[in-house]
């Protein structure tokens, strides 16, 4: 039975979170009423806890559909993972298969549409991504930021560049835990080096088979020559600063690829001597498609012990105060609020 109200986390800003009550909503046509399982945190939810919102932030959710509505074909009780994006489906880039680039986006779960944070979350059925049974709810959200964006930031890479023998990862936060595991899961033995200045993300990446970069202790360039990595062939910027940006491109071979995941600061290059002359590309990585679920789904089953090794920390909801300050202290992997 589903209740009439619910407790929801308020953001206020200046990092405090409080509790209140709202309606829990129901599904209209084509719309699915989810029991919110878990909820993993995000970098890129800071602006929300330190400048405070009135929509429930929470866009890496999953959980179990225990209402659904007119004219849906998904069964109550399944279990899924929920898609940022409410993309439309209709416009140019849906109909390609790049629902990440839709051009009649209705919303962002979580940012102006409530999410995961909620213990009810209101969906269309189309993100609603059915995952079978065998999964957890917090095993599920790892489909989203962390397999999701980084399995696609490499397939943007290699769209350009499909001989890479060595990568560097700029960024040890979850998203660049992310692509360090997907680089070992599609590219198999190729190194990878990955930066920080927090030595615990950079012995938990070292724990996942990279190879780390503290900051604390020298360069990008003496990291990597001590790896015994001069050059890369693909570097993935998780961090969005233009020092590790210019960095980035600075490590990379002739024909060598920058992909830029990380929003915020800029990139200044000479297009002559880093571009042309070298035929070096750059290019930028936004979330991903929802058809790549489909086989991350199968990744995830066969590495899931893996893979798992990215979430470090689990709170309950009552406990989404003390999980946010600990995040964005650093001193965690992947943090999950689970319900």
């Amino acid at each position: 039975m589903v209740p009439d109200n619910m407790r929801v986390p308020r953001f206020l800003g200046s990092g405090r979170i409080v509790f209140e009550e709202r309606r829990v909503p129901r599904p209209g046509p084509g719309q699915l009423l989810v029991k919110v399982g878990a909820n993993a945190l995000c970098g890129s939810e800071r602006g929300q806890f330190y400048n405070g919102t009135t929509t429930t932030p929470g866009h890496e959710s999953s959980g179990v559909v225990i209402l659904a509505g007119p004219g849906t074909h998904t069964p109550v009780g399944a279990s899924g993972a929920i898609f940022l994006m409410d993309f439309c489906g209709e416009c140019r880039y849906c109909k390609l298969g790049f629902t990440n680039q839709c051009l009649s986006k209705r919303g962002d779960m979580g940012f102006n549409r409530d999410g995961g944070y909620g213990p009810y979350e209101l969906v269309s059925e189309h993100i609603f991504f059915p995952v079978g049974e065998g999964l957890s709810a917090t095993e599920a959200t790892l489909l989203l930021d962390i397999m999701g964006t980084g399995g696609h930031a490499i397939g943007r890479a290699r769209l350009v560049q499909p001989d890479i023998t060595a990568v560097l990862v700029a960024g040890a936060g979850p998203i660049g835990l992310g692509v360090l595991a997907m680089v070992k899961l599609l590219l198999g033995t190729v190194p990878v080096a990955i930066t920080d200045l927090v030595r615990y993300r950079l012995q938990l990446a070292e724990h996942l088979g990279g190879l780390p970069i503290d900051l604390n202790a020298g360069t990008v360039a003496d990291g990597l020559r001590r790896h015994g990595l001069p050059q890369v062939d693909m570097a993935i910027d998780t961090s969005g600063r233009k020092t590790a940006r210019q960095d980035s491109l600075n490590a990379l071979n002739k024909h060598g690829v920058l992909v830029c995941v990380g929003h915020g600061q800029g990139l200044e290059l000479d297009v002559s001597s880093q571009l042309i002359a070298p035929e070096r590309a750059v290019l930028g990585s936004e979330y991903f498609c929802y058809r790549e679920l489909v086989d991350n789904l199968e990744r995830l089953r066969e590495h899931r012990s893996y893979l798992a090794q990215i979430i470090t920390h689990r709170f309950g909801l009552a406990d989404i105060q003390t999980a946010f300050e600990l995040f964005f202290k650093g001193d965690t992997g992947k943090v999950v609020i689970e319900q």
